[in-house]
């Protein structure tokens, strides 16, 4: 097989197979989303934690999630079975994901803190566990399903419009919940319900409707072709001498630890510092999620034309806008705050699109330096920042809120402190993170000419081991 047939004409994904890859991303954004959304003000105001202690609980499932992805990547690498490397663990781990969705918007009979802290942090560790057991292998499956420079973007497109589009819909959800349902335990625990169904449901359709491809696109390549004498710890250190790996992580961590903070301080910003109701908060959150998913396309399209790296410069500017609009919005501007929402959502979708579709070429990359495909490791990483992002935003708000006198549990009133609090989280803290992030986006080096000399340079090297 030549190359141009094997890396080009093998490369066409059919609209069935990108569709079943997106509903895949539902197992993850419902659950997750809810979690950024409601989590930390669930703990607080319905369970009755100090925000202190919430923050501390996401902290310490997220120290499990720092030994359990890079292993589950390492592990998923080295599955080998009839279904393949990566479907296994995404149907084994959706059962426990889809049952600790449900646990974690639980409110168990005892109110004693001590009680609420031991109960929601085993329920944490389960759904971190959990949680990276499927979401990982399914990332890593972008890089599988097609060699193509342009379909990895075209693919991750479909990916980050289901991720968007199941966050409106938790959102809707949650709204149409809270306004049907006045006890604000049971608002919850139904919330989780229907996510913990929805998000086993969508990991069976997506391995089901990609599993044909998958095959097809592998049958041909050999993983034990060439073996590496390499421990763990040595092909995790080689890993941070990728240049290109770096500037994806970055761009990543600090894209979505600015997404992250901005939607966990979001209630609070709402209803203490404009004094909305709490529906303000989720029409709030809908507006910019619904203008990223409309800019879905649009940010696709000139990717086809400009590049990643160019849609990432352009689209960044406008969410650094929003969020210095956001620090200085007052009381009262509601209408302005919806313009606000929609100039930070025409940004934040190039935060989706990019660095995912960035890291199959640095895959390639790697591929290149060491004969091996190790896709697992590397989204193990992303992954990773995913959650270290969410876990960070959640303790630091939660510290911040502490320190400044905020009263939990209190709507109308609040110190001066925690207000003035609330909009630095909102503004420059966010504002100076996406800053750094768009510095490494400029020095991201892989063009779609680079990556087409990857894979040419990779065949070759096949060839002559073969």
């Amino acid at each position: 097989m030549s190359f141009d047939q094997e890396f080009n004409s093998q490369a066409k994904l059919n609209f069935s197979t990108k569709l079943a890859y997106g509903i895949g991303e539902l197992s993850g954004s419902l659950p997750s989303n809810i979690l950024v959304f409601f989590f930390l003000f669930f703990l607080t105001n319905v369970a009755g934690l100090k925000p202190g202690v919430a923050g501390l609980i996401v902290m310490i499932g997220k120290i499990w999630d720092a030994f359990n992805d890079p292993l589950i990547g390492w592990l998923s690498d080295r599955t080998r079975s009839p279904w393949g490397r990566r479907y296994p663990w995404m149907i084994f781990g959706s059962i426990p994901l889809g049952l600790s969705c449900v646990l974690l918007w639980t409110i168990p009979p005892h109110n004693n803190q001590n009680f609420l802290v031991i109960y929601y942090t085993i329920i944490a560790l389960m759904f971190y566990g959990s949680f990276t057991a499927v979401l990982l292998p399914y990332s890593a499956l972008s890089a599988e399903l097609t060699k193509n420079y342009n379909d990895r973007t075209n693919l991750i497109s479909f990916r980050s419009m289901f991720s968007i589009g199941g966050s409106i819909f938790s959102l809707v959800l949650a709204e149409l919940i809270f306004s049907w349902i006045n006890d604000s335990k049971k608002q919850y625990l139904i919330l989780g319900l229907i996510v913990g169904f929805i998000t086993i449901i969508a990991i069976f359709i997506s391995v089901w409707g990609t599993y044909r491809r998958y095959h097809r696109v592998q049958q041909n390549y050999n993983y034990n072709r060439q073996s590496s004498s390499l421990s763990f710890l040595e092909k995790i250190q080689l890993i941070f001498t990728n240049f290109p790996f770096i500037c994806v992580m970055i761009i990543y961590l600090c894209a979505w630890l600015s997404v992250q903070t901005i939607a966990a301080i979001l209630p609070y910003f709402v209803i203490n510092c404009m004094a909305l109701s709490e529906i303000h908060f989720t029409r709030m959150a809908i507006t910019v999620q619904g203008t990223a998913l409309l800019m879905m396309v649009v940010w696709n399209f000139l990717s086809q034309k400009l590049g990643k790296k160019m849609i990432y410069l352009m689209g960044i500017p406008f969410t650094i806008v929003a969020e210095f609009g956001l620090f200085l919005l007052q009381p009262g501007q509601t209408r302005l705050m919806y313009i606000i929402a929609i100039i930070a959502g025409i940004g934040i979708a190039t935060a989706y699109i990019v660095p995912w579709s960035m890291l199959p070429d640095v895959v390639d990359l790697d591929e290149l330096k060491t004969g091996e495909r190790r896709e697992g490791i590397f989204f193990a990483f992303l992954v990773q920042l995913q959650k270290i992002g969410i876990a960070i935003a959640l303790l630091v708000v939660g510290k911040i809120l502490d320190s400044s006198g905020y009263i939990p549990g209190n709507i109308t009133e609040q110190p001066e402190t925690a207000l003035w609090a609330i909009r630095m989280i909102i503004g420059p803290i966010p504002i100076s993170l996406l800053i750094i992030s768009v510095i490494f986006a400029y020095l991201y080096p892989i063009t779609q000419e680079i990556h087409q000399d990857i894979l040419l340079k990779i065949y070759q090297k096949r060839e002559n081991l073969e």
